[in-house]
């Protein structure tokens, strides 16, 4: 019988864990870290993509830093790079929702692995983008947090994937940091805003988190 308790007791215990993680993210999604005013003009512009699930930074590649665009493969008729962080066996085994696995979405949450970064090229703006305007400095800061994500080779230069995209427009690169259910694809990008000075949440996973402060 006590054998029979104990069980339970621990069944009940690991049920609660997901929920207590949901609760704790959506309330943390919620309370906002305000923009850091400055009497800077906000002439410079982002955007924030998701396709439902996970989150990217947009920017018109004349405002990525000549030090971001160094080593990225993009066409002259190119304008906008998308910027997007994750899992390594996550994106490379999973190009869609319905390649998805209970073992690739394990891994990823709870297995310390390897990560890449995502940047798929545009032709012209798309319609889903929401539009941010940003100053110069907060522009700068973002730029950095990319630069800084990158995992670089001794000769400086960034570490493709080659022939791992999963269109003509897209390529993985090799960068720091490991993924977890704290550290998610999302919480990078509202990490990026925030070390930016910009409008975000105070933690979140989710996509809608950063996305609702800018809609």
């Amino acid at each position: 019988m006590k054998i029979g308790k104990k069980i339970l007791k621990w069944t009940l215990f690991f049920l609660l864990i997901p929920i207590i993680y949901v609760v704790i993210s959506l309330v943390l999604s919620l309370i906002t870290v305000d923009r850091i005013v400055t009497d800077e003009r906000s002439e410079k512009l982002i955007y924030l993509n998701t396709n439902g699930i996970h989150l990217d930074i947009v920017m018109p590649i004349e405002n990525v830093d000549v030090l971001v665009l160094s080593g990225i493969k993009y066409l002259r008729n190119e304008k906008y790079l998308s910027f997007g962080w994750g899992d390594e066996n996550f994106y490379i085994n999973t190009p869609t929702w319905g390649d998805l696995t209970f073992s690739n979405a394990f891994r990823a949450m709870f297995l310390k692995s390897s990560t890449l970064i995502h940047v798929t090229r545009y032709r012209q703006k798309q319609s889903g983008w929401i539009e941010i305007k940003v100053s110069e400095s907060e522009l700068q800061k973002l730029n950095s947090y990319l630069l800084n994500t990158f995992e670089m080779k001794e000769d400086g230069m960034k570490i493709i994937l080659e022939n791992k995209g999963y269109t003509s427009i897209d390529d993985f690169y090799k960068s720091k940091g490991s993924y977890s259910c704290f550290n998610t694809c999302n919480s990078w990008v509202n990490t990026g805003f925030k070390e930016s000075g910009l409008k975000s949440s105070l933690w979140t996973p989710f996509d809608f988190g950063l996305m609702m402060k800018y809609e």
